[in-house]
């Protein structure tokens, strides 16, 4: 019964390791788009994209005019210019009635001065307290200082001291950008993914993000690393750009070091040694618990066997 149960062990460990061998794919897909819109996934190598068509560390890009979003940090800062007289006159000795001369100078708004950091809300809008709210997401840092100048405008209380429209001024710019971010995802071999979300800066790269994660884990794979680039339309093909981290790392060679994009993806997978195994274990482990267990009910029947033929007269 013993060596039954064994060779059924062996039998079913054999079967599961064929149909992982048989089964277990190790090739990247890259998806294609079609013109009907649909993404067929197809087996084959990533290839390098051209010379000098991605970003790199050497031929970074400067990004568009940034666009706010929510939750991005801003700073806002409104003054009035007036012509006050110049407090540092003197008069002269011939002339000690003689008035000052106007000089150009700022003063803070009335009732409630706007000035500080402001967190763009989920909706869209900043709260100035007295001033009401203000819809400034997906504007400029320009087109956000006009809005804001626009709708204080608009304001009875501005409107009443008589505030010249030129007198206002508006200065807006960025003290945390929250809403532009990039990711890093380590495969865990099987054991699922982490993934890592971070900031743009403007010109990260490929190494200056996996430095923010202290590197490569113990189980990834310095030769299947690639940057999913995000296609902002859904009948274009998928932007799979490949990373030779030995080069970048060992050699000095920056032509995989891409820059990294608001939206980029970082993927690490693991050593398909470790995935195997992993895998293996998991298809093992129940079949290897059935036949503990079988193996241990026929052992406590033997012996249940023995002792009543043993006691028998």
């Amino acid at each position: 019964m013993a060596m039954r149960a064994r060779q059924l062990k062996l039998l079913a460990g054999s079967a599961v390791i064929a149909c992982l061998l048989g089964g277990f794919g190790c090739v990247h897909t890259q998806g294609i788009s079609t013109p009907d819109g649909l993404s067929p996934r197809v087996n084959g190598p990533i290839t390098m994209p051209p010379p000098n068509a991605v970003p790199t560390e050497l031929t970074k890009i400067t990004f568009p005019p940034y666009v706010v979003e929510a939750p991005d940090n801003l700073m806002i800062q409104v003054v009035q210019r007036a012509r006050v007289p110049d407090k540092d006159f003197k008069p002269p000795a011939n002339d000690p009635m003689a008035k000052a001369p106007l000089v150009d100078s700022t003063k803070p708004l009335p009732v409630q001065d706007i000035s500080g950091s402001f967190l763009v809300r989920m909706d869209g809008v900043v709260n100035l307290g007295f001033w009401k709210t203000v819809h400034v997401a997906g504007l400029t840092l320009d087109q956000t200082a006009e809005a804001i100048r626009q709708h204080l405008l608009q304001q009875k209380t501005l409107q009443d001291l008589g505030t010249l429209p030129e007198s206002l001024v508006v200065i807006v710019d960025v003290v945390a950008y929250n809403s532009k971010r990039y990711y890093i995802v380590m495969d865990g071999g099987g054991y699922g993914e982490q993934v890592y979300t971070l900031p743009i800066t403007g010109s990260d790269t490929v190494l200056d993000a996996l430095a923010n994660v202290f590197g490569l884990h113990t189980s990834a794979s310095k030769r299947n690393i690639w940057v999913a680039r995000r296609s902002p339309h859904a009948d274009q093909p998928w932007q799979i750009l490949p990373v030779d981290w030995v080069g970048i790392t060992q050699h000095g060679i920056t032509t995989t070091n891409y820059q990294i994009l608001p939206g980029d993806r970082i993927y690490v997978k693991a050593q398909r040694i470790i995935t195997f195994d992993t895998t293996l274990s998991r298809w093992l482990s129940p079949v290897e618990r059935f036949l503990g267990v079988v193996l241990l009910g026929a052992n406590v029947n033997n012996q249940l066997k023995g002792n009543v033929g043993g006691t028998a007269p």
